[in-house]
């Protein structure tokens, strides 16, 4: 499926013409942490902000940072503050997003004023899809627009719920991200194509392990993606994490490593180290056939000759290489496998990219990027998206508002 299909039926906001006083609530993905180190899921929606305000829309944000089932759900007035700057204009913080104050707060907008209301996270439905919820964030407007695509894979209350209530039209930067992902989507017979998987994400081995060993020549297995190859093969892995949603990795993990078309990198050598509340000590090297002992963690690991050979053979053929979460611990100072990989991708030759919102804020790299990790994921499996996918259900509902106006 091609982006020109994955897109057929999507509503697209720039095609909509934008008449002042509508009421909007714009579905965004602002989950930056604190510090504002990295702002681009925030900065791609800036445009689309500015068209719907400067044609005198009154816009109610509805986005999320952090979750409420780890507790990490905060509070978004630094965001709002950003906005205001960047947008040039105030943008209100309205702390409420599905109470009556709420609703009042969105009803009494000016022409062209921008409001950013509460986090979504901090209810425990915004995660589950409620739909009592879904309803409550629908009265904050008449349209919806759908950006957030580092959520886009997600089916929560206010980007997938909300279009049970509301016509909905597809923001650009949702659009953008499919189209930059073309070129790492589907196989690619006459380019040599590696991808190295890692980080700490279910959807790394759920969704990434299986289908990068389907559509690309090499996976090169990191992190905790790693730590369930290696245990699914029979080595000790000491106290390596396998991360929640054990059972679905595993089994992922199994059909990836049966895949007779695969060529999984396995090292035979780790680096090891054990951690307390002072950081990682007893840094080391073992071979895997030995085993890590308890109370020491892979950290890192060595790449094959064969594996180097072959990033240097994409390198001079002008091959794909995607990079989606970090190999190896790269803050904390382990950056073997890392570094090889990141080497290989500053090529120019190289069509490189780099996948997800921790792995572009942990390595150093100027190149492609796409922030959403998990929507990147699914999109490069499926050539869609479940935010996609409602948006085109919603094309009924959408095509009948069109006529209204």
């Amino acid at each position: 499926m091609s982006v020109s299909t994955t897109i057929h039926s999507v509503g697209l906001l720039r095609e909509q013409p934008i008449h002042p006083g509508q009421r909007w609530v714009y579905s965004a993905g602002f989950n930056v942490a604190s510090g504002m180190t990295d702002t681009s899921r925030i900065d791609c929606e800036l445009d689309d902000l500015r068209y719907l305000a400067d044609r005198g829309a009154r816009v109610a944000i509805l986005s999320h940072q952090g979750s409420h089932r780890d507790g990490t759900a905060v509070h978004l007035s630094g965001t709002a503050e950003y906005l205001g700057k960047r947008l040039g204009r105030p943008v209100t913080y309205i702390p409420e997003n599905a109470s009556d104050d709420a609703v009042t707060a969105a009803r009494s907008l000016a022409d062209g004023q921008v409001a950013l209301f509460g986090n979504t996270r901090l209810h425990s439905g915004e995660e589950d899809n409620d739909p009592v919820l879904a309803a409550q964030f629908a009265r904050l407007g008449d349209y919806a627009a759908i950006g957030g695509f580092s959520k886009a894979h997600r089916r929560h209350a206010s980007n997938v719920g909300i279009l049970r209530h509301l016509p909905g039209w597809a923001a650009s930067s949702l659009i953008d991200e499919t189209r930059r992902l073309e070129p790492w989507a589907g196989r690619s017979p006459k380019t040599p194509s590696i991808a190295a998987v890692g980080g700490v994400k279910s959807e790394k081995s759920v969704v990434g392990l299986p289908c990068f060993a389907r559509d690309y020549d090499i996976v090169v297995p990191g992190g905790i993606v790693l730590n369930h190859v290696l245990h699914h093969l029979g080595y000790a892995i000491g106290s390596s994490p396998l991360g929640n949603d054990v059972e679905r990795r595993a089994a992922a993990t199994k059909a990836a490593l049966a895949n007779p078309r695969a060529r999984i990198h396995v090292p035979r050598r780790v680096v090891i180290a054990r951690a307390d509340r002072h950081g990682w000590h007893e840094a080391h090297t073992v071979s895997v056939s030995e085993g890590v002992p308890t109370g020491f963690s892979i950290v890192d690991f060595h790449l094959h000759p064969w594996l180097i050979q072959e990033l240097r053979r994409v390198a001079a053929c002008g091959g794909r290489l995607i990079i989606a979460g970090t190999p190896s611990l790269h803050t904390h100072g382990f950056t073997q496998a890392s570094s090889a990989l990141l080497d290989a991708a500053r090529t120019p030759t190289v069509n490189a990219m780099l996948l997800g919102g921790d792995t572009v804020a942990e390595l150093p790299f100027d190149g492609a990027t796409s922030t959403g990790g998990g929507s990147a994921l699914c999109y490069l499996d499926q050539a869609d998206v479940v935010v996609l996918d409602a948006l085109r259900r919603n094309n009924g509902l959408t095509m009948r508002s069109r006529r209204a106006l």
